[in-house]
């Protein structure tokens, strides 16, 4: 699989609220740009054969990436697929809704829940938001958060960004009930 770019993001929030954060709330995300691999094609009615071809190794690209951006262990999670102008949502989700590309990262952070997304078309220059959920029990409120990506020159019509991000933690001085709290 070639790859025309790939960006690693590492975020650090150390005030949130006028307090300090204690510890620094770390987020990393790796987004990656591709060619279609459905690009000229006209409708393809089975994407099996490119999703053999791409997914897995999507995924074996980003995941130890994102675990080395973070530097330490993740606790929330999520992808995303961002798909050139020429392209059809499904090739997007066709890449990351399939466990070939989302096992490489449940691994890598010893996770086991699915992965929230998202997918969508746009221009050079969209911006997207990667949702994040907690990496074992996806109720868990503190953990539900999300981080906008924009790479000024993705994707060209016939390419697709394919995402990761991890967070060390939830959000940053979240005081939320538990949802247990709300279910009598």
């Amino acid at each position: 699989m070639n790859y025309r770019k790939l960006v690693t993001t590492v975020e650090e929030v150390a005030e949130e609220g006028g307090r300090a954060v204690d510890p620094i709330a770390r987020l990393a995300i790796v987004a990656v740009v591709i060619e279609n691999p459905w690009a000229g094609q006209g409708f393809v009615e089975d994407l099996a054969p490119g999703i053999d071809a791409v997914a897995s190794d999507l995924g074996a690209l980003l995941a130890p990436r994102v675990m080395a951006a973070l530097g330490g262990p993740l606790e929330a999670y999520g992808k995303a697929a961002i798909v050139g102008l020429n392209g059809e949502i499904e090739h997007g989700s066709a890449l990351i809704h399939t466990l070939k590309f989302g096992d490489h990262f449940r691994r890598a952070a010893g996770a086991s829940t699915l992965l929230p997304a998202v997918e969508k078309r746009g221009p050079a220059g969209v911006s997207f938001d990667i949702p994040l959920k907690h990496f074992t029990d996806a109720t868990i409120r503190s953990h539900h958060q999300s981080v906008e990506v924009r790479l000024a020159d993705a994707p060209h019509p016939d390419e697709i960004i394919i995402a990761l991000a991890g967070a060390a933690q939830g959000r940053p001085q979240q005081r939320l009930a538990a949802l247990s709290s709300e279910q009598k």
